[in-house]
């Protein structure tokens, strides 16, 4: 799991791998998504009643409420600083939930955070790859740390164009697009039941963007759950089932 910092989601910065990987089908199937997921029979993968959320003393979430079901595809709206960001670290276990109530893939956060970690895939405003090294020494640490196969990741780059031709470049030297298609693949290769991620087409062209656009429909058809925050209002509109409007830090309007 890649883990930015996001406009409202103060100074706690670090990274997180990917989950584990599914087995089944060839390669570059398996880069995409799998067949189904095991256990997507799951009827509700996030429940979070009346939770706030501390950034420091200042509540990010204050008072939050929304449920989402599995294979839902959901947009989080709103101007920057109200809650967004929070809450997609917040269902990654990264952020302590202070009060209320929040369960995710079945897993209390209130009370246990690091539980449900190796089941979500968190991509942020940037790629959080290591510029000092290539794409091919980023993908194989991601790959030992998060038990994701070569052939997982090879084909999850060839799925998102990373061509053969950019492995050996140092990361510092792709360009923001490139950088975005990397960190992408190794979120598909890593098989997230759930995906968070934050302004996900940011840097991308429209191949890229219609890319990933037809991978999140994948995804969800395969049993994953889908939540992003965009500001890319058109875009983001036609592609998700489900509109949560934040403003001060709790959701005002869900737009189903």
């Amino acid at each position: 799991m890649l883990v930015p910092t996001g406009s409202d989601a103060g100074s706690v910065s670090r990274r997180m791998p990917p989950c584990c990987p599914v087995d089944g089908g060839n390669p570059l199937q398996r880069a995409s998504v799998p067949a189904r997921y095991d256990d997507a029979a799951m009827s509700t993968v996030i429940d979070m009643r009346e939770a706030v959320v501390l950034l420091e003393r200042f509540p990010a979430l204050a008072g939050a409420t929304a449920t989402i079901d599995s294979g839902e595809i959901v947009l989080l709206q709103g101007p920057n600083g109200v809650g967004k960001t929070t809450f997609l670290r917040s269902c990654a276990g990264l952020l302590p939930v202070a009060s209320g109530r929040l369960d995710v893939l079945g897993h209390d956060l209130v009370g246990a955070r690091r539980a449900v970690r190796r089941h979500v895939a968190l991509l942020g405003h940037t790629s959080q790859l290591y510029d000092d090294l290539t794409v091919v020494d980023n993908v194989k640490f991601w790959s030992k740390a998060n038990g994701v196969r070569d052939g997982d990741l090879a084909g999850a780059l060839d799925r998102m164009g990373v061509s053969k031709r950019l492995y050996s470049i140092p990361v510092e030297r792709l360009s923001a697009g490139q950088k975005r298609r990397v960190a992408i693949a190794i979120v598909i290769a890593s098989r997230p039941r759930l995906w968070l991620l934050d302004e996900p087409h940011a840097g991308l062209d429209q191949a890229g963007r219609d890319l990933l656009d037809s991978l999140l429909g994948d995804a969800t058809e395969a049993g994953a759950t889908v939540v992003f925050a965009s500001h890319e209002l058109d875009r983001a509109e036609a592609v998700a089932s489900r509109s949560l409007v934040f403003s001060g830090g709790v959701i005002v309007s869900d737009d189903a």
